[in-house]
């Protein structure tokens, strides 16, 4: 089971903060480092303010060196489809093929309304979403010297050059995910490559689990060439008085963690990732939230890390 940090800025943090994450998850051997795409902050005031989630992973793609880089998850309403095409594949580019796309419909409507982004209904939102995919997948696996084009209701495009085409071919990796039964394992059996379950239960990730896999076999595409992953909020230590110490940092209660969350002692969090690994999950987003304990990181790297071979 792979593990990668994954982290939530709007909540607060500079890009400084950010780099020296994504440093040490690199140095320690974690999978990737994931960021949020969020312009506001949720039940904080998120000092000193949100940063643009592919401006962060550009910067990032130069500054880190074997680390894979994405986000949990891009939402289709802040950008066209065509942009966000040319954006990704550029920081492919600068991260010499280490990028992934998460990307879903967007659900925060509060942060559509602070920033001015117009938020559809959720029919027409999984529209876009679908029309996005269709664009962007589309653009990158064009050949070289051929146009694109696309008849949609959201977003046609006409006689693209299609470029420039990302490092990774034909195409980055894209990660969709979400708890819809009907449309989400549909988008995710066409243009997925990992589907992902963000903060569930074990059940609720084997029932969705079970509808990608029956999406995948209504469209002829084999359920095994997904990559399944789970999301879970991260809060480990070594004694009870260090689990309570970083349980309080998020503001979290301890009970509750290790109730919904990878937490608890090292021994522990094997134990709920295996959980979730015997459900078919070989890849888990630890959403680590104080960016500031680095030695939070170290732990796992050490203790939890080498028994999840």
């Amino acid at each position: 089971m792979e593990l990668r940090v994954f982290t939530e800025p709007q909540q607060g943090a500079t890009y400084d903060d950010l780099l020296r994450v994504a440093q040490a998850a690199e140095q320690l051997g974690y999978g990737a480092f994931f960021r949020s795409d969020h312009y506001l902050a949720m039940n904080v005031e998120g000092l000193p303010g949100p940063t643009d989630a592919w401006i962060t992973l550009a910067g990032l793609a130069r500054e880190t060196s074997s680390i894979r880089l994405g986000t949990l998850v891009t939402s289709a309403t802040f950008r066209y489809p065509g942009p966000l095409a040319v954006a990704v594949a550029q920081v492919d580019a600068m991260s010499d093929g280490r990028v992934e796309l998460g990307i879903g419909a967007g659900w925060f409507e509060a942060e559509h309304k602070a920033y001015g982004i117009p938020f559809p209904s959720l029919g027409e939102r999984f529209d876009r979403l679908e029309e996005s995919l269709a664009v962007i997948t589309g653009k990158w696996e064009t050949p070289v010297g051929q146009s694109f084009s696309y008849d949609g209701k959201h977003f046609p495009v006409t006689g693209s050059p299609a470029l420039p085409k990302p490092v990774q071919r034909p195409r980055p990796p894209i990660i969709i995910g979400g708890m819809g039964k009907k449309r989400t394992p549909a988008l995710a059996a066409r243009y997925a490559d990992e589907f992902n379950m963000p903060f569930v239960p074990l059940e609720t990730t084997r029932e969705q689990f079970g509808r990608v896999r029956e999406a995948c076999a209504a469209v002829g595409r084999s359920a095994d060439e997904l990559v399944y992953s789970n999301a879970l909020v991260l809060c480990c230590g070594r004694t009870e008085e260090e689990i309570a110490r970083r349980a309080a940092a998020i503001g979290r209660e301890v009970d509750e963690l290790r109730a919904n969350g990878a937490a608890g002692t090292p021994a522990e969090v094997v134990d709920k990732l295996g959980n979730y690994g015997d459900l078919g999950s070989t890849r888990i987003y630890l959403q680590t939230l104080d960016l500031s304990d680095i030695e939070h990181l170290e732990l796992v790297a050490s203790e939890v890390m080498p028994q999840l071979d």
